[in-house]
């Protein structure tokens, strides 16, 4: 059973969530909070697997929920009404697993709860775009970057959100020889972090 907080400020919102998610056989709603402070203590009490997180909030807005949130284990899915396109990558950075605007049809919902718990990074299409659009992207060489086959492979398991730990476990190296194979990956894909290098996976057809 996946664990689920909602927080958002609007009842109605958390309400059509709630009835949703609970209706489905191995996802429960454990809470809801109506505003960023209350999303960061019912997750520090409830210990939720995955945490539905709106972004404009009283109190605490999604960033700053974020930003205490790090370093908890939980998995957090953005999901919000927000447009601005520059939201998206603050959010990722500050440790959010996914973004989603709350036009998704709920089975995609559904998918993506799924998906973030299994530890993988997954964005709306819009959002991936906003993400791959920033001034990484564009400075990045049309040729993109001679990987090695090891760091493709290091790569591919980027995009699948695993840690470095994992990685190494899954390659049998050590976790230091990951780390320069990680270090390798993102700077010849002229990216700042593992987000934008498992975006430019998927992207490309390398995940």
């Amino acid at each position: 059973m996946i664990r689920v907080l909602i927080a958002d400020d609007h009842p109605v919102v958390r309400q059509g969530l709630r009835t949703f998610l609970e209706i489905q056989e191995d996802i429960g709603v454990v809470g809801e909070a109506a505003d960023g402070a209350e999303a960061v203590a019912l997750t520090e009490s409830l210990g939720p697997d995955v945490l539905l997180l709106d972004l404009r909030m009283p109190v605490l807005d999604g960033l700053g929920a974020l930003a205490e949130l790090s370093g908890r284990d939980v998995r957090v899915i953005v999901l919000t009404s927000v447009s601005d396109r520059g939201d998206v990558a603050p959010a990722m950075r500050a440790g959010a697993a996914g973004f989603l605007y709350k036009d998704v049809d709920p089975a995609a919902l559904v998918r993506a709860i799924h998906a973030v718990h299994s530890g993988q990074v997954l964005l709306a299409p819009e959002a991936a775009e906003a993400m791959l659009s920033g001034p990484a992207e564009r400075e990045r060489p049309e040729h993109a970057v001679a990987l090695t086959d090891r760091e493709r492979e290091v790569l591919r398991h980027i995009a699948a959100g695993r840690s470095n730990r994992e990685i190494a476990r899954a390659l049998v190296v050590a976790e230091k020889t990951v780390k320069t194979h990680v270090s390798n990956v993102l700077m010849k894909l002229g990216v700042q972090d593992r987000t934008q290098a498992a975006l430019y996976a998927v992207r490309h057809g390398l995940s």
